[in-house]
């Protein structure tokens, strides 16, 4: 077969568009077969050589592996998916990517163009139900389109501030010929993903930050995606400041590196979101102030001036007023403003974090990792063996609840792309298949996901993948027989009434060694090290079922609307 993408040939619509996602670089689509999208898989057939097709067990699975996939690869995930019932399933995966601002692309099968609107067998409006919640939505009805089409989402999901696109793909366009021709989409009228850096903002943002004694660097996703890590540590060296992480921007530096003070947010640590209503400028880096980070913004950070570097233009300004906008790609930026910053030293300031680690430490970290003796297994103590027997290297996934919180806290980061967390959508059941998606992203490295035992259930048949992939994924569950996370706002805020967060647990060793699956149960503190050296030295997937204390606790705590400085540590 000639896969030139340069000579024309008459081909099927479906081939057009295998031809085009491998023009585009994709080497691996999370899918799902169906009866409108039957041609385009017969076509892959052919293909598999070329394209590595993963059989999801759920279309929502397709969509959360693709995103796995794009966050630790850098790459744009790829789900294919049926009509009807198929594209819906798909929904909640694209809402995610797009507050996550994760690339990826959808391609839906759809009825053929002459029955839309007729309420067709597994019809219904892709475009009109995902207009909200993507970077664009479009409908290839004839073949022709198809190569623009193609190229065209690839452009969109992956440039700017990323994000989803869904392309509902007709099934006469699937089989119909076209004369077929590859173009690269990489301009758009109208569509400014990367604005030019305008000079005035740069010198406006250095000379707040020249003149700063207290300067406090928030650090967001945008770092990450904009590839701008070198950038950051110039930065931050230069004028030597100190800088907080938000969840998604955790793995942006090292968990050890000096300047590095923790998370920021709900459940960060207590200096970074003390430090925030102390410092007299503020520089958010690739982050979106959300109200997980700012607490109650009428009490946030009102003593300081902001500077605000982001892509997105849209975002400058919409949550906290901003002094010093720097609207542009944060690779450019930053280096642009450090060339202009003074080199500083701020020892004081920088030494004053500790009195706030020293508290947290003695209040809330200690009991985690170092629990008196006869106390039931703690997830911190737990997830921290796991990061150092890993040497630090490892891929951390989490599903959402008590078990992300503790996972984003104790997991130790040595190198960037290291972190998958659904973040601003905050969707239970994204962790086993984004495991999935991250270890065929980055299939040389560790992969541990963290999920509780509420969340696994949601996704749960993508064991299924695991077995059929062979995939080396290490899965620690942490059961607590809770929907852990909703309990404590229970326990602290809805005076312990318990409503439907109880659940009974079905055996979780058993089920795993049903799909061909290592496993093991562990309640015991001494036989923690041994199981997790059983873990990590297996060959292929396995799943240890740690059970935690039941009503363990995520702390330091801010209490939703709250001042981000109002902190609960127990």
């Amino acid at each position: 077969m000639n896969d030139a993408i340069d000579k024309r040939a008459k081909i099927s619509g479906s081939e057009a568009m295998l031809k085009t996602l491998i023009a585009e670089g994709v080497d691996t689509v999370f899918g799902y077969p169906g009866g409108q999208v039957i041609p385009l898989y017969d076509c892959l057939y052919d293909y598999q050589d070329r394209l590595k097709h993963i059989l999801v067990r759920h279309e929502q699975g397709a969509t959360h592996a693709a995103q796995g996939y794009a966050r630790v690869s850098g790459k744009v995930g790829v789900a294919l998916v049926t009509s009807g019932p198929g594209a819906t399933n798909t929904i909640t995966g694209i809402a995610d990517a797009l507050m996550d601002s994760t690339p990826l692309v959808v391609i839906s099968g759809q009825v053929p163009s002459p029955l839309l609107g007729t309420d067709a067998f597994q019809e219904v409006d892709v475009i009109g139900i995902t207009l909200p919640i993507t970077k664009w939505a479009y409908q290839i009805r004839k073949p022709e389109e198809i190569a623009w089409a193609v190229s065209r989402a690839f452009y969109i999901a992956s440039s700017g501030r990323p994000g989803p696109v869904v392309l509902d793909f007709a099934k006469d366009a699937q089989v119909g010929m076209v004369d077929y021709a590859y173009e690269k989409v990489n301009y758009i009228r109208s569509y400014v993903p990367v604005p030019d850096v305008a000079a005035e903002q740069v010198e406006a943002a250095a000379a707040l930050i020249n003149g700063a004694e207290k300067p406090f660097a928030l650090v967001g996703q945008g770092v990450i995606l904009s590839g701008a890590e070198k950038e950051l540590f110039a930065f931050l060296e230069k004028a030597d400041i100190p800088a907080g992480s938000t969840a998604l921007g955790l793995s942006a530096m090292p968990t050890g590196y000096r300047l590095n003070k923790g998370m920021l947010g709900m459940h960060g640590n207590v200096g970074p979101n003390m430090k925030t209503n102390e410092c007299d400028v503020l520089i958010a880096i690739g982050m979106r102030f959300d109200d997980r980070v700012t607490g109650n913004l009428q009490a946030y950070a009102r003593q300081a001036k902001i500077v605000h570097f982001d892509i997105d233009l849209s975002e400058i300004g919409k949550n906290v007023p901003v002094d010093a906008p720097v609207w542009g790609d944060a690779k450019e930026t930053l280096a642009a403003v450090t060339r202009l910053l003074k080199p500083a030293r701020h020892t004081e300031w920088i030494a004053s974090f500790a009195l706030h680690e020293k508290e947290e430490y003695e209040k809330v970290i200690e009991k985690e990792l170092r629990p008196e003796a006869g106390r039931q297994l703690q997830m911190g103590e737990i997830i921290r063996k796991i990061t150092e027997a890993t040497g630090n290297k490892a891929v951390l996934v989490t599903d959402v609840g008590q078990n992300q919180m503790m996972g984003l806290r104790y997991f130790n980061y040595s190198q960037t792309r290291s972190v998958v967390t659904s973040g601003g959508l905050g969707t239970m059941g994204y962790g086993l298949p984004a495991a999935i998606g991250a270890k065929m992203g980055a299939p040389h490295r560790t992969v541990c996901l963290f999920t509780g035992d509420g969340g696994l259930q949601m996704t749960i048949q993508e064991l299924g993948t695991i077995m059929q992939e062979k995939l080396n994924v290490k899965i620690i569950v942490l059961n607590n027989n809770y929907l852990g996370m909703v309990r404590q706002w229970q326990e602290l805020f809805f005076d312990k009434r318990y409503s439907f967060t109880t659940m009974d647990n079905p055996d979780f060793v058993g089920i795993a060694k049903a799909y061909g699956i290592g496993a093991r149960a562990v309640e015991a503190r001494e036989e923690l090290d041994g199981a997790i050296a059983e873990m990590l030295g297996h060959e292929g997937a396995y799943m240890l079922v740690a059970h935690v204390e039941t009503h363990g606790m995520v702390y330091p705590m801010v209490p939703a609307g709250a001042p981000i400085t109002n902190i609960i540590m127990g």
